[in-house]
């Protein structure tokens, strides 16, 4: 009898992955947000052209999921498929676009094409722009602070009459025709209302929808006026005023010339300057360059900084703070430059304290106590009259320059690299593959810490002939003395096993 014919098992198929559909349900989301107003269109735009490869590792840890998953249970593992394929290449190629779009300078690029200039607009956006002029006055209270709400437009702030508030406004409209756009003008007029001792001058312009209404506003209040600014596009200046200001302000420039009162900026993609300001001065948020000069109160910078910051001239205590640099010092006596990979300054006075990474760094003419931490950058500091110094740095070369005649007690340590001195006084020891360095220049001086993981020290000597920091100019009010920083660690002794 012949035996029955074994039909061989079916391999089980394997399951659909999931990887698509998931990448596609968040990018969704994230899109019906948008439409939704729940997030603005150009910030979906901006988290997109950063985050995108965030998408494809998502996509990545899915299919390994998938991939154990199947070895489990035995089972063939799906590959990435010809949609997956196309999937992949679209949020690739969308995503490089989208990162070097967010990276070019629009504001350069409209200045050069005219884009948003009236000729601009008609061209891309069809219509014609109508111009409109209007003179508000208006009797204001002693003592009474002013709040200004402009959506668009260019906003310039002059010392005045001592008991009124003058506007000179200057509207742009864009309509397809003239009877359009007087609508619309008659309907975003701006108004001065005066409720107690606040002085409210709103622009209107959100009263005509999604059409473009441009209104620039001069503005001329008593000197002493305190004034508070919330303005999502166009220009801010600031000229000759008393009184304690606070901005809020999107996309444009903020200026401040010759201004006694305090100062606070909260900035979303926006560039701050300002000159000759008795007060002190805070600039927060998102900002782009930022230029500060003659500052005689203490300034305190918090947030992210886009492009560059240019310090000349601070009288008190500065601060600063960034996801990748924190930085305290006492006086700046001449300037400093920080960009995204390089931090250079000279007279500075300390105490001093400055943790950043991948970040190269130039200090000159340094005074008082100094404390630097770094990572993946060089390091050289140049002192004039140090105190305590303590510099460390990791994947990174350090180099002091010390003056002549100047005492001090040197420590070094490099873990990977090599120590080399001008100095007889000072001793190097190399051994493995590092290296270490001690001795005193003089009696009683401060102490010089160095630690280096991988890097070359350099100790050098200093002109012969030392200029020192020209003084700053004499703050309106004494400042509140620094806190000296205790005298650094020495560097641990490493063991030769």
């Amino acid at each position: 009898m012949a035996s029955p014919i074994m039909t061989p098992p079916t391999a089980p198929r394997p399951h659909r992955s999931i990887a698509g559909p998931v990448i596609l349900i968040l990018m969704g989301v994230l899109f019906l947000l948008g439409t939704m107003g729940v997030l603005e269109i150009h910030h979906l735009g901006s988290l997109f052209a950063r985050f995108w490869p965030a998408l494809l590792i998502l996509w990545g840890i899915i299919k390994l999921v998938e991939y154990e998953q199947a070895k489990r249970l035995g089972q063939p593992a799906r590959g990435i498929g010809v949609g997956g394929v196309f999937l992949m290449l679209f949020l690739i190629v969308a995503g490089l676009i989208a990162t070097q779009a967010a990276r070019l300078n629009w504001k350069s690029i409209g200045e050069h094409v005219q884009i948003g200039d009236d000729q601009g607009l008609d061209d891309i956006f069809g219509g014609s722009t109508f111009n409109y002029s209007d003179d508000l006055s208006q009797e204001i209270p002693a003592g009474a602070s002013l709040h200004i709400n402009d959506d668009r437009g260019t906003i310039t702030i002059n010392e005045g009459d001592e008991k009124t508030i003058k506007v000179s406004v200057r509207k742009k409209v864009r309509a397809d025709k003239e009877e359009d756009a007087n609508t619309y003008n008659s309907k975003t007029k701006p108004q001065i209302s005066v409720v107690d001792k606040v002085v409210n001058l709103d622009a209107e312009t959100h009263a005509a929808g999604d059409h473009s209404v441009t209104t620039d506003m001069d503005v001329y209040v008593p000197r002493n006026t305190d004034i508070v600014i919330v303005s999502r596009r166009g220009d801010i200046s600031i000229n000759g005023i008393n009184g304690t200001v606070d901005v809020t302000h999107h996309n444009g420039e903020v200026s401040l010339t010759d201004h006694t009162g305090n100062v606070v900026l909260n900035l979303e993609q926006s560039s701050a300057r300002a000159q000759h300001l008795k007060g002190d001065l805070t600039v927060q948020g998102r900002a782009n360059e930022v230029a500060l000069e003659d500052i005689d109160g203490a300034l305190h910078l918090n947030g992210e900084f886009q492009e560059s910051v240019r310090l000349v001239r601070v009288s008190k205590t500065v601060t600063f703070h960034s996801s990748r640099t924190e930085m305290e010092f006492a006086r700046l006596d001449g300037r400093l430059d920080l960009d995204s990979g390089d931090l250079r300054a000279d007279s500075l006075a300390g105490p001093t304290r400055l943790e950043t990474r991948s970040k190269d760094i130039a200090l000159e003419g340094v005074s008082g106590d100094l404390r630097v931490a770094d990572e993946n950058g060089s390091v050289e500091v140049g002192l004039f009259k140090p105190g305590n110094v303590q510099l460390d740095n990791r994947k990174g070369d350090i180099e002091v320059t010390i003056p002549p005649n100047t005492p001090i007690k040197v420590e070094a340590r490099t873990r990977e690299g090599e120590i080399e001195s001008e100095f007889d006084e000072i001793k190097v020891d190399a051994h493995d593959k590092g290296a270490s360095a001690a001795g005193s220049i003089g009696v009683n001086g401060p102490r010089l810490a160095i630690n280096c993981d991988k890097g070359t020290i350099e100790i050098r000597k200093g002109a012969v002939s030392v200029t020192p920091p020209a003084p700053p100019s004499p703050p309106s009010k004494p400042g509140k003395p620094a806190k000296a920083l205790p005298a650094p660690k020495a560097p641990p002794v490493e063991s030769e096993n």
